[in-house]
Order: structure tokens, then sequence, then C-alpha cells
């Protein structure tokens, strides 16, 4: 009796083993996203066309990071190439930070966006860490990317950037998203000041972020994993990737997940961009995400784009739809700073930064 019962409780022990080795492997293949892709080889001459300088700084949490920043660009406006009437004029204190998604640089979508984004205001194009160039760290799905917007936002404001919008792709949509959460949209700057900050270090001028645009932005973290699985229960078994990921970390990136932070971008103007052919984030859960937004957001469903590809599916629509809601919100911004203004920020002061940078 005591070995049938040893045998049984044997049976059920290897398969929970092995679940448990299986769930600590698939969670290191998340955590670790692949830094470059190897389409990003065949892609130096256009970063070169593209042109600007790359630059380096630290995350809020101290990790060093590399980026692209672009100049702007005048508008060509009319077809003769000379701006027309009342077209754009980019302002000097305003920039578009872009934001990729899981596995690769920066550089493809810097390709692909930046030169119509850069007609609109400074493009900046972060490597988030353990991607690119940036300094290697696990991949947290914008839980600790959140740190790397912080950095980028100090840096920006170091360099003058009063007003910033947010353009983000797959995990650089979440991203967005939990940045404005997380770090407010930058009008209260008082809130976000470091009270163990030693005397006299005052931290850079915080830029507003006055836009968001998420392309792709999946409502939770499991479902995008789950998509990719070609097994039954496909959802708990994410869900258990999540956990043991979460194990590692010491916290659960999950807390961070669009579904639970979109409620708190409002009253930061909000695009949603999904594509009606996206396997990865089906429309359904597109819809189920604008459904919980704010009512500062616009949800646009592209036809018959696939994940973060409404881009090459609707170029011009694209374009269009999303250069005029940057416009429209750098426009409602100008002249609009923080309610409350850091200490001794005060015209002729000094001040050191407080986020180290390197360039």
């Amino acid at each position: 009796m005591i070995r049938r019962i040893a045998l049984a409780a044997g049976a059920i022990a290897v398969p929970i083993v092995a679940g448990r080795t299986l769930a600590r492997l698939g969670s290191r293949r998340l955590l670790e996203a692949p830094r470059t892709t190897p389409s990003e080889a065949s892609l130096g001459p256009a970063l070169d066309a593209l042109g600007g300088e790359i630059v380096r700084f630290r995350s809020r949490d101290g990790l060093r990071l590399a980026a692209r920043w672009l100049p702007a660009e005048a508008d060509p406006g009319g077809p003769d190439g000379m701006p027309a009437k009342g077209s754009w004029r980019s302002e000097p204190h305003e920039a578009i930070l872009l934001l990729h998604g899981w596995s690769g640089s920066i550089a493809p979508d810097l390709v692909e966006y930046g030169p119509f984004l850069r007609r609109t205001a400074w493009v900046l194009g972060l490597d988030f860490r353990g991607h690119g160039g940036s300094e290697p760290a696990e991949t947290t799905f914008g839980m600790n990317e959140v740190e790397d917007v912080a950095g980028a936002l100090a840096w920006l404001g170091d360099r003058g950037i009063e007003r910033v919008a947010l353009v983000g792709t797959s995990m650089g949509a979440m991203t967005a998203i939990a940045a404005a959460g997380i770090l407010g949209d930058g009008a209260l700057v008082a809130a976000d000041s470091d009270p163990s900050a030693p005397a006299g270090v005052v931290p850079p001028p915080r830029p507003l972020i006055v836009a968001i645009v998420a392309d792709s932005a999946a409502p939770e973290l499991s479902g995008p994993v789950a998509s990719r699985m070609r097994m039954p229960l496909r959802r708990p078994v994410a869900d258990r990737l999540f956990d043991a990921a979460a194990r590692r970390l010491g916290a659960d990136p999950r807390a961070t997940e669009p579904l639970r932070m979109i409620g708190l971008v409002a009253p930061v103007p909000l695009l949603l961009i999904h594509g009606e052919a996206d396997t990865t984030v089906p429309l359904a859960d597109g819809y189920r995400l604008a459904a919980v937004a704010g009512s500062s957001s616009e949800h646009w469903v592209v036809p018959g784009a696939e994940h973060s590809g409404a881009h090459m599916a609707r170029p011009a629509a694209y374009e269009a739809r999303v250069t005029a809601f940057v416009r429209a919100a750098f426009l409602g911004a100008r002249g609009r700073g923080p309610i409350i203004a850091p200490p001794d920020d005060r015209p002729g002061g000094s001040r050191d930064p407080a986020f180290p940078v390197e360039d």
C-alpha cells in the first residue's frame, strides 16, 4: 500500500517538477530578449542617411542607455517642397520619444518612423535596457523600462525640451502607457522631487508628456505570449511563465500592464492603434483596452494591418493620422508649464543635473 502511494506521488511530482523547470526556462527567454535582430544588419546605410547623433545617459535607476537624437526637419508642405502657407513649424522645445518593442534595438523603428516624425519635432529613439547599445538588463515589459523613460525625460529636460510626445509600438506602447501612469504627465514637478537628494542639487526641469501614441498595445502581458503558443491551455501556461518571471525579478511585471494603467493616462491625449489582422494582439483585445481608456483617448483600427504593421499597411493614412494627433497635442500644450515649479528654478539660477548625462 505504502509503495503504491509512493509511486503515485512520484508520478504526480515528476510533471510538477518538470512544469516548474519549463516555466523557469520559459521565463528566462521572456526576460532575456535578443539585443538585436538579424534584419538590423542591413540598416547601416539607412541610419547614416537619417543622421543625428548617438547619445548616452542614465536611466533613473542608474543603467547606461543608448539613444539616437534626430534634429527636426522642415515640413515640405507643398508639392514643390516649399513650406505651404500655414504649414507646420517645429518648436525647439518639443520632442518625440520613440519606444520600440520586445527584442532588437530602436534602429528599425527609427528607419521606419523617424523620417515623418521628425517633420513635427526632434526625435529621441531609445534603446531599452538589455536592447541595442544599452546596458544589459532583464526585459520586464514596461515595469522597469519606465525607469528608462524617466532617464530619457531627464536628458531631454536638461536640453531645454519642455513638451514630449511618447510614440511606442508593442512593448514600447505598453511602456508609454505605464510611464504616464507611474511618472505622471509632469504637470506637478514637485511630486517627482527626491527628498533625499543633496542640498543644492536640483533635477532638470521635467518636460510635460503631452501625448501618447500606443501602437499594438496588449491589455495583459500573457496575451501576446499565449498567442504564440501551439498547445491547449495557452493562457494559463503563459501566466505560469510570468509567475516564474515574477519570482526571478522579485516583482511582478503584470502590475504595470496596460489594462491596469490605462485609466491613469487621462487627461493626456492617447491614440490607440490596433491592426485588424493582428494575431499577436487580436482586435478583440484591442477593443477591450480601448473600452477602459479615459475620455482623452482615441482608438483607430487599421484594416489589414498585422502586429506593429499599421504603418506598413497604410503608410499615408498612418503618417497623416499620427502627425495630426501629435501636432494638435503640442499646439494645445504650448504656453502651459508645470503647476508647481521645481525648487531654485529661477531665471539665472544654477543647477546641477541629478541624472548623470554622458554624450
